[in-house]
């Protein structure tokens, strides 16, 4: 894995409280890419382009809650269910 995987920038702070944030986001992010990874089997560069297009939105219309699902399939599916499975969902 790599930076560009996940698209990061450089963040240039001075305050030592930025500094503390900014490095428990970034270890943050590498725990849950880790998690990610092992419970998938795959990259995080294909969890990201395979899941990039999955939306789910609620729109209310006229007083009516209407719920709009991307719909799943190969490897978004799989991804989706091994995800699911790990945590006994």
């Amino acid at each position: 894995m790599a930076k560009s995987d996940l698209r990061a920038r450089p963040m240039f702070h001075h305050q030592r409280d930025s500094i503390e944030a900014h490095l428990t986001i970034v270890f943050a992010a590498l725990a849950v890419t880790r998690h990610l990874t092992d419970t998938t089997g795959y990259s995080i560069k294909r969890i990201i382009t395979t899941l990039r297009p999955v939306r789910d939105v609620m729109i209310r219309v006229r007083g009516q809650h209407v719920m709009a699902e991307t719909p799943l399939d190969g490897t978004a599916a799989d991804i989706i269910a091994k995800l699911h499975a790990s945590t006994g969902h």
